[in-house]
């Protein structure tokens, strides 16, 4: 699994070197640049910026091994072709899951406000729509012109203007790249999908919306839940899809092979760990530093979408992060010094008070909530 669920700007296969087709078990990468020195760029893939985050070394052995250094994993280029059976993928599951383009956006199925008859399924309808009642529909995400609508993005950047009615008739994968190069995504998840603001937006036209509501049957190889997909514009969900993986075979998407075909593939080291020990803040603290480096930090939403995957699997209701509020100085610190620019906190948090740490919702949204230090919960650490 690569560095996931980051928005693309610039893609991975743009920047590598030019080796053949990679087969990937997880979400976009950020893209690294190298040189011929062998020295290294990582950058963040965001909708309108790219910002640089930190410098490493790519290391060109005889047996073309690729490393690169990202926050919370690494990931490793292997030069090598294996079969299927050698990766360990997963079988597909014999059901679609519906999912949304918005990667860390939660979908709760039974809050779907679906348009009578809906969803028919007719001729594999796997693409969502909208209706300005804001009701859904399904329709093909076939590239033929009749199904081809207008779409809505969503911007988070834009506070004033968070809705964007885009009148270019698209395919749904035309419609979610153009959302993610211009703003942020398709529209995704119920807040959304229920908001006044987008039922103003498209109160004007008389035909359907697309949205970021889709279904498919993939899964990635280490059983995380993340929804993020990058598909080719022309990729065929229709198509023949029993014993086939994912793979990076050109410029414009993900594209699929034959999972018994030999080609190089990427890997990942995972950098958190979760503990699902029941501690008090300072416990977890030092057990983290006995054991492994650190309590987590989070210092983006591509990191809080990483450690909320982690969060799902903990048995308490909450989990401790690296996050404290000292009464004497009145701020809220990372006990790594890294300052407390991200935020992800629920409605009316955090109020001070001394003795608190902050912890993150393992349910829900995932936001996080000041906790008393002597609450016991399970804990996240940094590896290294």
């Amino acid at each position: 699994m690569l560095c996931a669920d980051s928005f693309p700007r610039k893609a991975l296969w743009d920047l590598l070197p030019q080796w053949p087709t990679v087969t990937i078990g997880c979400s976009y990468p950020t893209a690294v640049t190298n040189n011929k020195d062998g020295a290294g760029t990582v950058q963040w893939c965001l909708p309108t910026t790219v910002i640089t985050i930190q410098t490493v070394i790519v290391v060109q052995t005889a047996g073309q091994s690729f490393l690169a250094v990202c926050k919370l994993y690494v990931y490793h280029y292997i030069d090598k072709k294996w079969k299927q059976k050698r990766l360990a993928w997963s079988d597909l599951p014999n059901r679609c899951k519906k999912n949304l383009s918005l990667p860390g956006v939660k979908l709760n199925e039974s809050d779907l406000n679906w348009n009578k008859g809906e969803p028919n399924d007719v001729d594999t309808e796997n693409c969502g729509f909208l209706l300005k009642d804001l009701t859904l529909g399904d329709v093909s995400c076939r590239g033929d012109e009749e199904y081809k609508s207008y779409f809505v993005c969503f911007d988070d950047h834009n506070q004033r203007k968070r809705f964007h009615l885009i009148k270019i008739k698209s395919t749904w994968l035309e419609a979610q790249s153009y959302c993610r190069q211009k703003h942020t995504d398709l529209v995704s998840g119920i807040n959304q999908l229920q908001d006044p603001q987008l039922k103003e937006e498209i109160n004007s036209i008389d035909t359907f919306v697309f949205v970021g509501l889709f279904r498919d049957t993939w899964q990635w190889s280490d059983g995380s839940s993340f929804s993020f997909r990058h598909w080719h514009k022309e990729f065929d969900d229709e198509g023949e899809m029993a014993d086939h993986c994912v793979a990076i075979d050109d410029k414009d998407g993900w594209n699929i092979n034959r999972c018994t075909k030999q080609m190089p593939f990427i890997c990942y080291e995972d950098k958190v760990i979760l503990i699902k020990k029941k501690m008090n803040w300072e416990d977890a603290l030092y057990y983290c530093r006995d054991h492994y480096h650190d309590l987590v930090t989070i210092t983006s939403l591509d990191e809080q979408r990483w450690i909320q995957e982690k969060a799902k699997k903990a048995s308490t209701d909450y989990v401790w992060m690296g996050l404290h509020y000292t009464c004497t100085l009145d701020f809220w610190f990372w006990v790594s010094d890294e300052v407390v620019r991200y935020k992800n906190w629920a409605s009316g948090e955090p109020v001070d008070d001394c003795d608190m740490s902050g912890a993150m919702e393992t349910g829900g949204e995932h936001k996080w909530r000041k906790m008393n230090d002597e609450k016991k919960f399970n804990f996240i650490c940094a590896k290294f």
